[in-house]
């Protein structure tokens, strides 16, 4: 069965859609891409018009994966449950991912790195946190191992720690302890870390007042 293109036009809400129309009748919308070669008075086979939804599926789903990712790096995980929630195929998504994967778009190894670099510069967490959330985005183990390897928690602590020492060096040695413990412990470090941390700290800070 064979249907005739008898209209296309362009969607007021979206520019960049356009309505096809097959035989008087409102068939689909259609990106402009999935729509660049086709004309009025074309004849479209079933198998011809199946294609045509494919081929619209992955340019939308496409087009919303680029505007995922705009605003900032994502796992690939992310993205799969991102365009799931608009219910394109397996393979439709399969191919979009394909796609950035080649543009070097997405790259769970570049995603982690920046993971962790972004924690470090406003919010140091322990390994371990970072492990799960890692884990979270879907990062394999062996790309978590390879990325946190380089990583000292005792550092880490310690740069976590310098974020709050200021508001907190007023207290007396118990509460700031009890603070900063809480805090450090908060971010996945462990109690021998934190507890060596707040004491350098705090030794710090009273040898700094005697000067």
């Amino acid at each position: 069965m064979t249907r005739t293109i008898t209209a296309m036009t362009a969607q007021k809400r979206h520019k960049d859609r356009v309505n096809l129309f097959l035989d008087g009748e409102f068939a689909f919308g259609l990106t402009l891409f999935a729509a660049a070669s086709l004309r009025i008075g074309q004849q479209l086979s079933d198998a011809d018009i199946e294609q045509l939804r494919l081929e619209n599926d992955y340019e939308e789903a496409k087009n919303r994966a680029f505007n995922f990712i705009t605003y900032r790096p994502r796992s690939e995980r992310e993205l799969r449950q991102n365009l799931a929630k608009k219910e394109y195929s397996e393979a439709t998504v399969e191919r979009v991912v394909a796609t950035l994967k080649r543009l070097e778009m997405l790259d769970d190894r570049a995603f982690a790195r920046y993971w962790v670099e972004q924690r470090d510069n406003f919010k140091p967490r322990s390994n371990m946190a970072l492990r799960q959330e890692l884990a979270q985005k879907g990062i394999a183990s062996n790309i978590v191992d390879e990325v946190l390897a380089p990583r000292d928690d005792n550092q880490a602590a310690a740069e976590a720690a310098a974020k709050r020492t200021g508001r907190w060096s007023h207290l007396p040695r118990e509460e700031f302890a009890l603070k900063m413990m809480r805090y450090l412990q908060g971010r996945g470090f462990g109690y021998g870390i934190c507890r060596e941390v707040v004491d350098e700290i705090w030794e710090t800070l009273q040898t700094e007042e005697s000067n």
